[in-house]
């Protein structure tokens, strides 16, 4: 009888730690504020703020500048040749209600302000600050192709919602970013429709080519590379 007791609670102490080991797991949401921000088209995003920046909490998808001028747009059915002859800035989307808009990089790199009022597209830099914030490690941040441990699936939609399943991306979403799989057009004219990847431009150019981020759901780190301007990424805007 004594030896049966001993065993029992020998069973709960294995369950209390096993409890508390759980609980140590569990992420800690590090969201501090949220607000909202509306673009010209009157397109309202759910703002997060990170750190010291505030970040859109979706991408972008407007079809104007600040000032009125339409972009272009090229659908997904026209010949792909006109995304790769493309000379003006233009757009193009697969769900424009889930993921946004992918915009060229010469939506990126005129002068005219795409982003709403008081707000813009982020730099090289400014995404190397949020990274920081989420735990990437100085020593990585100037590194190109994957860098730092877990950032992607701390940007990611909780449990990867919305991303395919048996990936080894499994999003925390601690900041609130919410990313999900918009994709990209590549540079001539093809469209990845996988829902396995997500990018985003910044607005650094270097020798003509663009700064951005990419996410995969076969990675748990975060991309930085810089490409032509004719390929097709979301973006995500950062306030003033």
């Amino acid at each position: 009888m004594k030896h049966n007791k001993l065993q029992f609670l020998s069973v709960i102490a294995a369950f209390v730690m096993l409890v508390s080991s759980c609980k140590k797991e569990e992420t800690v949401e590090q969201i501090i504020e949220r607000g909202t921000v509306t673009d010209i088209d009157g397109n309202q995003y759910e703002t997060v703020k990170i750190g010291n920046q505030w970040w859109m909490a979706k991408n972008l998808r407007t079809t104007r500048f600040n000032d009125g001028s339409a972009l272009n747009f090229i659908s997904l059915t026209d010949d792909n040749s006109l995304w790769a002859n493309a000379t003006v800035p233009t757009y193009t989307f697969i769900n424009d209600s889930v993921f946004g808009y992918l915009y060229n990089g010469r939506v990126v790199a005129s002068d005219k302000n795409i982003a709403p009022v008081g707000w813009h597209i982020p730099t090289d830099e400014e995404w190397k600050t949020m990274e920081e914030t989420i735990g990437m490690a100085s020593s990585d941040l100037n590194q190109t192709g994957w860098r730092g441990e877990n950032e992607g699936e701390k940007l990611t939609t909780k449990y990867s919602v919305g991303w395919p399943e048996g990936g080894l991306l499994y999003g925390t979403d601690e900041y609130g970013f919410r990313a999900l799989p918009g994709g990209c057009r590549i540079f001539d004219g093809r469209m990845n429709i996988s829902s396995n990847t997500a990018f985003w431009w910044t607005r650094s150019l270097t020798d003509a080519e663009v700064w951005y981020r990419y996410v995969d759901v076969q990675e748990k780190r975060v991309f930085r590379q810089r490409t032509y301007s004719q390929y097709g990424m979301s973006i995500r805007c950062v306030k003033d």
